[in-house]
């Protein structure tokens, strides 16, 4: 953490990140500038204040994760990603929104770029978060001994209103609150504005009293540009031990612009007389687009040599921890890097026509079972159907509660936030997680399974029940279109066994 308050500093540096995300989508003629503009102090303050993270290794494992739910606002992330010595140069903020440049319209996954996840789909980003918070609570449960915490770190999210009204950041919020991932934090835009109008129209009901119902801590502020407020709202999460936190900071889109709490703001460039209308109002001395004050950019680069100075006192803990507890340390290591034990699979079942019929489902529970019992990574569970599923791994204990060793998740009848959690969860690193239910509830799930092709993470899904021949389930139950329909999204493997034998290999 940074306590360094200097109040004339850190507003220009707000307002650096504020004028580059306006010059950003000036220069594109497309983009999202009211969100960067009115969320700017809140994220600042997490970013210069409490993020543990290192510009100048963005893989480093306790990280604190950051991801922009609302990831419309992309040019928030860059400019803050840039300032802070991230692999995003001025030109790179230049090309913002063009063919072949870092800085896509929404956020893309590149953790070597410091982009946690790919956002955009309004609702995915919080229930990724989720998953990634389950993930630093399962490992630091097994890993961590007295006096070495060598996971602990926090998830951060920044969400709006958009993502709010999503039915998935309510399926993984309520799950989250029942898990008590206390080490998660979402920071709410509160802003009031969607794309087509104010919200008054579409979202009036209580957010803060519905997280609160879902288990959360929730604080609400009144003012996005009381810094002190956000920093005291943000230990006071970090202090809260069993709950998510929510900290709704109301803030104004597009603040200090003639389009101030303006739609018109949302989603289009202001062009260019509200542009030059706003750094007046700002109090933006006349700089050439994409200028950084030196002072500013001396700022924001100390997150170097602090995120520096974190990590080396991180790996000192861990040669530390390495030498007292062997073992832990090289599993851990292990599943990090992604590296499976010596003939892992030497324990996979054969399955002979002797035995007689068995149905995939079976194998796969059999196989699975196996699995889990070679790789210390593999954990995940089902939409409310694991029995029928069968894809629970004996023995191994349910997360949750306070126990968070288990690896088998029960992630209830919410089948779309599971998909997202999964994917939180790959996107963790250390975990090779998957998800479970009846095929026709890919429907569900089709935006998560989307973007887990996209991001090119190691989710696995498994379905069963795939035919039309289910019987008295009826219509509902029969999926016909479903198995085209997968195989023609691009970077989704799918396999359909047609044996035992079969759903072993697969």
């Amino acid at each position: 953490m940074n306590p360094t308050l200097n109040h004339d500093l850190d507003l220009r540096c707000i307002n650096t990140a504020r004028i580059l995300s306006i010059d950003m989508s000036e220069k594109a003629r497309s983009g999202h500038p009211g969100l960067p503009i009115g969320a700017a102090p809140m994220a600042y303050t997490l970013w210069d204040r409490f993020l543990r993270h290192n510009p100048a290794n963005p893989r480093w494992a306790n990280r604190d994760r950051f991801v922009l739910s609302a990831g419309h606002g992309s040019e928030l992330l860059y400019s803050l990603l840039h300032l802070t010595g991230y692999n995003f140069s001025l030109d790179d903020l230049r090309n913002f929104r063009q063919w072949g440049s870092k800085t896509t319209g929404h956020p893309e996954y590149d953790p070597d770029l410091g982009v946690e996840a790919t956002t955009g789909p309004l609702g995915q980003g919080i229930a990724m978060a989720v998953g990634m918070a389950v993930a630093e609570g399962h490992l630091a449960a097994r890993f961590n001994r007295d006096g070495f915490p060598v996971v602990d770190h926090f998830t951060f999210v920044l969400a709006g209103d958009g993502d709010l009204m999503e039915g998935i950041s309510s399926e993984a919020a309520s799950l989250a609150g029942t898990l008590q991932l206390g080490k998660l934090i979402c920071l709410y835009d509160n802003n009031h504005v969607s794309l087509d109008a104010t919200t008054d129209h579409v979202f009036t009901e209580d957010t803060c009293g519905r997280f609160r119902s879902f288990g959360w801590h929730v604080i609400s502020l009144p003012d996005g540009n009381d810094l002190e407020a956000i920093d005291l709202a943000i230990r006071q999460a970090m202090g809260e031990k069993q709950r998510p936190s929510l900290i709704a900071v109301r803030t104004h889109i597009g603040y200090g612009s003639p389009l101030h709490d303006s739609p018109k703001v949302h989603g289009e460039p202001m062009g260019p007389e509200n542009a030059r209308a706003t750094k007046q109002n700002l109090g933006w001395p006349d700089l050439p687009p994409f200028s950084v004050p030196a002072d500013v950019q001396a700022h924001f680069r100390e997150a170097i040599p602090r995120g520096t100075a974190l990590e080396k006192a991180w790996t000192d803990m861990f040669e530390r921890y390495s030498e007292q507890y062997p073992d832990l340390s090289h599993q851990l290591k292990n599943m990090r890097d992604g590296v499976f034990p010596d003939n892992w699979d030497s324990g996979l079942p054969l399955f002979s026509p002797s035995e007689g019929s068995i149905a995939t489902r079976e194998a796969s529970g059999k196989t699975m079972n196996a699995i889990a019992a070679a790789l210390p990574g593999f954990l995940g569970g089902a939409a409310d159907l694991a029995g029928s599923n069968r894809t629970t791994l004996k023995g191994l204990g349910d997360l949750g509660f306070g126990d968070n060793q288990g690896r088998n998740i029960h992630f209830g009848v919410r089948e779309h936030a599971m998909a997202a959690m999964v994917n939180g969860m790959a996107l963790h690193g250390g975990l090779i997680p998957f998800g479970s239910t009846f095929f026709t509830f890919s429907d569900y799930m089709r935006p998560s399974l989307r973007l887990a092709a996209l991001m090119g993470v190691h989710s696995t899904f498994i379905f069963t029940h795939d035919s039309i021949g289910l019987g008295q389930d009826g219509p509902t139950h029969q999926p016909v279109e479903h198995l085209t329909s997968l195989r023609a999204m691009p970077g989704l493997t799918v396999f359909r066994p047609a044996d035992a034998n079969e759903t072993a290999s697969a």
